[in-house]
């Protein structure tokens, strides 16, 4: 299936969620290539031209069939010009219903709600027009801020792996966060 939210940004009361596009290079490059904002996504900062590359790759719109299939919004403010951060959701196991969620924002836009109100919107676009069964989200154990979006989005913690990555800064832990489609009101996959 072709995921129609590409053609039509997904908007919310502040923001709006839509494919990247060459014209967001700087902006995904001003977050992107933090270390501390990388800290957190088990890889190194990227640079310019790493940002490019994944902007070419995922500003097309994706098919929504096939395990690793994934969507990428760039998060923008609905009142200001600039991508703020970016939302994803990621098909992990096609023939279950299983999606990973994930975002990434830029440090200078936190503590505003932004990220919880980009991922409830995608959560439900998740559900709703993806028909994802479960949605989960992994997530660095001391990436506190990240626990607080899980828990404002319904999620429950259902794992706490210790020390199951390793990393620059040592080993790390990871929490497993979830949520069902039924429990937030949608049916979410027809099982025959």
């Amino acid at each position: 299936m072709y995921v129609p939210v590409t053609s039509q940004p997904v908007m919310t009361e502040r923001l709006a969620l839509r494919l990247f596009t060459a014209d967001d290079i700087d902006d995904m490059y001003a977050y992107q290539g933090l270390p501390g904002v990388a800290r957190y996504l088990y890889r190194p900062p990227r640079d310019r031209a790493r940002c490019a590359e994944v902007i070419e790759r995922i500003g097309q719109g994706t098919y929504w069939k096939e395990d690793g299939d994934n969507l990428t919004l760039a998060v923008c403010r609905r009142d200001a010009p600039g991508v703020i951060g970016e939302v994803q959701v990621t098909l992990s196991s096609a023939s279950a219903g299983q999606a990973e969620i994930g975002w990434v924002f830029h440090p200078a836009h936190s503590g505003r709600g932004y990220a919880t109100e980009a991922a409830l919107a995608l959560r439900d676009l998740a559900f709703r027009e993806l028909s994802v069964h479960r949605l989960y989200a992994r997530l660095d154990a001391e990436n506190a801020a990240s626990e607080r979006i899980c828990e404002r989005l319904s999620m429950r913690r259902e794992a706490h792996l210790i020390e199951n990555d390793r990393n620059d800064w040592g080993w790390g832990s990871e929490y497993v966060y979830a949520i069902l489609a039924r429990e937030v009101g949608f049916p979410g996959m027809n099982v025959a």
